[in-house]
């Protein structure tokens, strides 16, 4: 009885869902071309995968808040022009036009709050302007164009994507990053004070309010956290792979909010899975990947995303369903 209602309380969390297709998926995939298992191709995953995940780490906590934001991709393609700027026009070292870069991507975050807590304008609408915004001005720095290669000896570039090899696999510090802030975000989000103001605020704000929770002010550095990590993750990409692309994360916020909900986030608050999400980030990521290797067109890829949501937002409402009746 007791292992049934173990079993039961697995499969009634969000992150079983995800769990399944994540190992349906590299299954089928498997099986279709063995080489997708092979080191080459789990190397060339473990490279990109980790840029995308901490977008969606901060994402995870924003949309358990209640909100989030659209502007991510753009302040991923954003931070790292501005770094690299910096550093290239001569005006400071590369560590300075970090912390200049990840200073913006504060401000970026706390004026998305603002507009959000203060003016009561919904995320959807600030974050969409501040998309058009971010996006212009990084695309006016550079007349368009990519940022030329560079040179540098700056030890920051093997703190953020130095690389190492397991076996013949190469891993890139991006993924220990990665490891290291879903630890963070996980204890935050599921054994501190400030995680349940960020549930309780999504959940039921006003309740929340009642209860003396400070909403705008989570919000707030929610959207700093958020803003931040995208910032980190556009500056970590662009080390790796010698660019400061403009257009570089177009694209990307959808993409990111579609593995956060896929993870099992609730799209409308209350209800946040840091596991769930590097779930979500494994499944899409491992998609764009397989269909490549099974000989599948790449555009076909937003019809995977699109049937994967479906399919899984019809599966945690049945699960939801099965938990509250019992059964």
């Amino acid at each position: 009885m007791e292992q049934r209602s173990l079993l039961q309380r697995f499969i009634a969390r969000p992150e079983f869902g995800p769990f399944i297709l994540l190992v349906v998926e590299m299954t089928v995939f498997t099986i279709i071309n063995p080489a997708f298992l092979s080191s080459l191709n789990i190397g060339n995953f473990l490279a990109f995968a980790p840029e995308l995940g901490m977008i969606a780490l901060g994402m995870t906590m924003l949309m358990t808040s209640g909100e989030f934001d659209l502007s991510v991709g753009s302040v991923f393609g954003f931070t790292p022009v501005v770094m690299w700027t910096i550093y290239n026009a001569e005006i400071a070292s590369l560590e300075v036009g970090f912390v200049i870069a990840i200073a913006i991507a504060v401000v970026i975050g706390f004026a998305n709050g603002w507009f959000v807590t203060r003016l009561k304008i919904p995320s959807f609408l600030v974050t969409l302007g501040m998309l058009l915004v971010v996006r212009g001005t990084a695309l006016y720095i550079t007349d368009g164009f990519p940022q030329a290669r560079w040179v540098s000896d700056s030890p920051l570039l093997d703190l953020i994507v130095g690389d190492f090899m397991i076996g013949q696999i190469r891993i890139y510090a991006s993924l220990v990053w990665l490891i290291l802030f879903a630890i963070i975000l996980g204890y935050i989000l599921t054994q501190s004070k400030f995680g349940n103001w960020i549930q309780a605020s999504g959940g039921n704000a006003n309740s929340a309010l009642a209860r003396g929770v400070r909403v705008s002010r989570t919000k707030v550095a929610l959207f700093i956290l958020t803003a931040v990590m995208a910032a980190f993750a556009g500056i970590a990409s662009s080390i790796r792979v010698s660019t400061a692309n403009p257009n570089s994360g177009t694209g990307y916020e959808l993409e990111v909010i579609a593995m956060v909900v896929i993870g099992g986030t609730a799209l409308n608050g209350g209800r946040g899975t840091i596991i769930g999400t590097l779930l979500g980030v494994f499944i899409l990521r491992l998609m764009r990947n397989g269909i490549v290797l099974i000989g599948v067109p790449g555009l076909a890829y937003n019809i995977f995303i699109g049937a994967i949501i479906l399919g899984m937002m019809a599966l945690h409402s049945w699960l939801e369903q099965r938990h509250h009746s019992g059964t």
